[in-house]
């Protein structure tokens, strides 16, 4: 799908808005119409070895802005609105300024430097979206592999910090760590029970 009349379109799409740790990611991409990668689409349906060549291609020919919002943004801004915040912001990072802003999802971000459209299933509709989500997903997974380094108890590189039973069993065994997200349930139930042992 292309923003019609528009001359530069942003996709813009985040990941890690559900996991128990680590942060969201968002990216803002501005492909280049003579040199778009073959094979975008939703990351969700791309194997890693397929996401990680097409960031490569993207960062190689597009315009590409990343944000991210820390566990201690989410804390404070919440979800959703931490994840609008780095929406706006990754679009005011791009090198190329779009007239036209595609999000993935049912919000446009306040403060955009231009028109938004906000579209549900856009990482499926939209080469723009796609490739942002490409950007997001893997940049996420490379963090929670650093992640993973620091606190490798709780197996952040594999369940990249979303509630599997693995990590549930850690949080009750260790407490969360810094990247944990203090206002989400599990955390917070974590984060009583080893006050009260303690």
């Amino acid at each position: 799908m292309q923003a019609r009349g528009a001359r530069l379109v942003a996709g813009v799409d985040e990941a890690g808005r559900g996991p128990l740790a680590g942060p969201v990611v968002v990216s803002a991409v501005v492909l280049n119409p003579a040199h778009i990668p073959q094979g975008l689409n939703d990351s969700k349906k791309l194997n890693e070895d397929q996401r990680e060549a097409l960031f490569e291609q993207i960062v190689a020919c597009a315009s590409v802005s990343v944000v991210v919002a820390p566990p201690s943004i989410i804390l404070s801004h919440n979800i959703r609105g931490a994840t609008l915040w780095a929406m706006t912001q990754a679009v005011r990072g791009l090198s190329l300024l779009p007239d036209r802003v595609l999000v993935d999802g049912r919000d446009v971000p306040m403060g955009l430097p231009c028109e938004g459209l906000a579209l549900i299933g856009g990482d499926g509709r939209s080469v723009s979206i796609a490739a942002a989500s490409i950007v997001a997903k893997v940049t996420r997974d490379r963090m929670c592999a650093i992640m993973d380094c620091d606190a490798p108890h709780f197996g952040f590189a594999g369940h990249k910090g979303y509630g599997t039973p693995q990590h549930l069993r850690a949080l009750t065994e260790h407490g969360p760590c810094r990247h944990h997200r203090e206002a989400f349930a599990p955390v917070a139930a974590a984060r009583v029970r080893l006050t009260v042992v303690g």
